[in-house]
């Protein structure tokens, strides 16, 4: 049974790809039920391209009056809000019945925003997706809250941190995106959470002839704070060291504030959702990701190393990736270094070829989604 946030199709959220891409590795071993939640009805469309993978699905949807009703509950206990804004007593109940009908030999539940459903089951195996270190994500956003919001965050980065540390005890087994998140999470036996990283479909490495319309692309979440801050830094810090070149931003949900940096400047160019991203990919010269916040593996960054597009980006995002600068990658970690090597590979094409060919080859050895799963089905029939 692999229990999920959110209907993990379409693609368009970080941990939707996983979700989808784990599901669809595990099915080659196992029969799978996916219990999801959501928070608007899943088109039969989409239930039928999920439905490939599972011998059963059970979809739960959630009403705004409830999500709000639940969240609120959550300022009077100890619970993370984001537990309490996932969490329904009548989904809670359709778990325990599907646990109770069924003889499932494991439970997998993704993010500890999931936890509160089978954490007491205690008569089958268990393993815990942490996916990244959420606590420490959080506590990295405080800063750039504004100063009404800052007790809000402090206050969900400190109920994350005891609550991550609450749910280790739960699971037999758990499991992390990276090496540099575990260290993030506080219990004293974190060292035996198993990094599973993300994977790359192998699509990403079939190339058309798109011809190059910006020098310079951003793809992600477009709703997600840490991708907000990323293209307004490139607006901002960026492009006017480059007024000749364009920034294209791909992905779903555009807030106004990344609408707006298309509105105010001929630069950038601001597409939305595209049906496949890899049309986007193609467009752009070089991947520019000034990730400053957030935690986790960017799947952005193996998207466009895979398809031999250069990226430029910060320690924090290249840690988990494990790339080497100059070789695989460019490291920057402000405005002045950013420049540099965004000059370096427009104007070495040596450089330029380098990074692309050595990116590619990195992704393909390093990071396809049978390899990275691999290391799960290990853990469900080998638990620590």
């Amino acid at each position: 049974m692999i229990l999920v946030s959110r209907f993990p199709y379409p693609l368009d959220k970080g941990d939707k790809l996983r979700a989808f891409h784990q599901l669809k590795e595990l099915s080659k071993s196992f029969d799978v039920t996916l219990f999801a939640l959501s928070d608007q009805e899943v088109s039969a469309e989409h239930k039928e391209i999920v439905q490939k993978y599972c011998a059963h699905i059970v979809v739960h949807q959630q009403t705004m009056i409830q999500i709000a009703w639940n969240t609120f509950k959550s300022f009077f206990n100890s619970s993370p809000f984001q537990v309490g804004y996932f969490y329904s007593t009548k989904a809670h109940r359709a778990v325990k019945n599907l646990i109770k009908d069924n003889g499932y030999k494991h439970i997998y539940c993704q993010l500890i925003r999931m936890s509160e459903y089978v954490k007491d089951e205690h008569s089958i195996p268990k393993t815990i997706d942490f996916q990244d270190a959420l606590s420490a994500g959080i506590q990295r956003r405080v800063e750039k809250q504004p100063f009404y919001k800052k007790w809000l965050f402090k206050s969900e980065a400190k109920r994350l941190r005891a609550y991550e540390s609450k749910m280790f005890d739960f699971f037999e087994n758990k499991t992390i995106i990276s090496q540099q998140d575990r260290l993030l999470i506080l219990h004293p036996e974190a060292s035996k959470i198993r990094c599973v990283p993300n994977g790359i479909d192998a699509s990403f490495f079939e190339k058309s002839p798109i011809e190059k319309t910006h020098d310079f692309l951003f793809i992600g979440n477009m709703s997600y704070p840490p991708n907000i801050e990323a293209v307004t830094y490139i607006h901002n810090n960026l492009l006017p060291h480059f007024p000749q070149s364009k920034l294209l931003i791909s992905g779903s949900s555009p807030t106004s504030e990344v609408l707006k940096l298309s509105e105010t400047s001929d630069q950038v160019d601001v597409t939305g959702w595209v049906d496949d991203i890899r049309s986007s990919y193609q467009r752009g010269k070089i991947f520019v990701a000034p990730m400053m916040l957030g935690t986790g593996m960017q799947n952005k960054l193996l998207e466009a190393m895979a398809m031999g597009i250069p990226c430029i980006t910060t320690n924090l995002a290249n840690a988990p990736i494990r790339t080497t600068h100059k070789k695989e990658i460019l490291v920057a970690n402000d405005e002045l270094e950013f420049v540099s090597s965004i000059k370096q590979l427009l104007n070495n094409h040596e450089l330029y070829g380098k990074i692309q060919q050595n990116a590619s080859a990195f992704v393909r050895d390093e990071y396809s989604w049978e390899k990275a799963t691999s290391e799960l089905i290990e853990l469900i029939h080998n638990p620590l």
